[in-house]
């Protein structure tokens, strides 16, 4: 986890994906083409990441602040099913 640095089995993470066409997603697959960084599913790591940029260093430029609102609402949209 990029968040707080735990080591986990894949399945348990939720991967983040910085696709070709330049668009942040949460890849609930697993399989889809693109730079890759893994997060618990927990919204704290989300914030840790964040704050600590991360996000940032994995994908090796500035994440604009409305991709982390959208990673927000779409990670607890997945803990929450």
């Amino acid at each position: 986890c990029i968040g707080c640095n735990e080591m986990f089995p894949k399945k348990e993470l939720i991967r983040i994906v910085h696709t070709p066409e330049d668009a942040f997603v949460i890849d609930a697959s697993g399989k889809k083409n693109g730079r890759g960084a893994y997060l618990c599913a927990n919204e704290s790591c989300l914030e840790k990441a964040i704050k600590t940029k991360a996000v940032n260093r994995s994908f090796g430029m500035n994440v604009p602040e409305e991709v982390y609102e959208s990673m927000k609402k779409e990670l607890n949209d997945i803990v929450n099913r």
